[in-house]
Formats: structure tokens, sequence, C-alpha cells
């Protein structure tokens, strides 16, 4: 017995109805790699050099939609007890009540607002830091770099280059003004996992 066929208006109503999915998938959402995620910052030293220090990622998620970049969206914990300056007695140091304050607030947090999108690879994401208590908006150029599996295909992963400007006066850092600079460079060099393939963003690829 031959199958019955569906009307060519029906099937063209189905296809209209269906058409709309297949371009408005949910963005997929990311947990950052703790291990590969860093952030990088410098500072004027009375005007003899600009010293870097190294900040870690505790925790944090990436919403990101390839097709419209609007709707992405990220927020992230930053860990200033991981500070890294180069020697224990300067680490103390920056960790203390005059600049960072590790331990009254110990994480940093940014949630963004939005995403702007410049080019194919470019951007620009706008978003809320929270540091030593104090909450400015911040707008952080970036760089898509990649989105892909691993060398041995375990996780999809996904990652960016980021660059910020602050101004530590902003968040009460005012110790030291005539001998450690006011303007903060910040670098970010981000890699996310994605979630339905990774359970822990504590695990490495």
């Amino acid at each position: 017995m031959p199958t019955p066929r569906l009307p060519r208006r029906l099937l063209f109503a189905l296809a209209c109805a269906l058409a709309p999915l297949a371009v408005t998938a949910a963005p997929v959402t990311y947990r950052y790699d703790t291990t590969h995620s860093q952030i990088l910052f410098s500072i004027d030293h009375n005007g003899f050099s600009r010293p870097f220090g190294r900040l870690h990622i505790a925790q944090g998620w990436l919403r990101f939609d390839a097709d419209d970049w609007s709707r992405s969206a990220t927020e992230l914990d930053i860990d200033l007890a991981s500070l890294d300056m180069g020697a224990p007695a300067w680490n103390a140091a920056v960790l203390k009540p005059a600049y960072l304050d590790a331990d009254k607030a110990r994480l940093a947090h940014f949630a963004s607002t939005s995403v702007e999108r410049k080019d194919e690879t470019h951007g620009v994401l706008h978003g809320n830091l929270t540091l030593r208590g104090v909450s400015h908006t911040v707008d952080i150029p970036f760089t898509f770099n990649r989105l892909g599996t691993t060398i041995y295909g375990m996780h999809t992963v996904i990652g960016f280059s980021g660059t910020a400007m602050l101004q530590r006066d902003d968040y009460g850092m005012t110790a030291t003004p005539n001998s450690v600079g006011h303007s903060v460079s910040v670098w970010l060099e981000l890699e996310a996992i994605q979630e339905d393939t990774h359970q822990s963003n504590k695990e490495q690829p």
C-alpha cells in the first residue's frame, strides 16, 4: 500500500514554521578553563619601569552565540590571592588593604552587560567590575581567536584575547601616588570549555 503524501500546502507551512528554529539556535554555554585562562596587568613604578603581575580566574561561565554576538554574556571571579608579582614580599605588599585588600574581598567579580561586534573577529565587551567592594563600568576590546576541539578531540574550546585600562583610584587604591602609577593596563587570555562535554572547569583538556 503506497504511503500517503502530504499536500504541498501543508509541507510549505511546516517548512515555514521550522525555518526560524534553524536560525535561532540557543547560545552555547562554556565554563572557563582556569588553567589556561590568565589575567596580566602592568603599572608604572616611579617612571623606572612598568612591572607585570598575574592573576588567575577562580571560576566563571561564558555564553556565546557565534551568529549573534549580542546574545552573548559572561561572568567570572578573579582570585586576588593568586597574585604573582615575581617576589613573595611584593605579592604580600600589594595584597594589603592599601592596594588589593584581598583579606577583605578575595574575589573580584566581572559581569557583562552587553557585547558589541565590530567585525568577524573583533568586538567590545561591556560590563561591571567589582573590586574592593567598588563597582565601575569597564569596556574590554577583544579578539575572538578560535572555536574548535582540542588536539585529541576531547573537548570543544573557545578562546579570546582582550585588553582593558583601569584607574586604580576609582577602586579606592590611592596609596603612594608619587611612586606607583594610577593607570593599570590589563591583558586577558581566556579559554573556556563547552559545558556539555566538560563537567568541571578544573579539569584540563
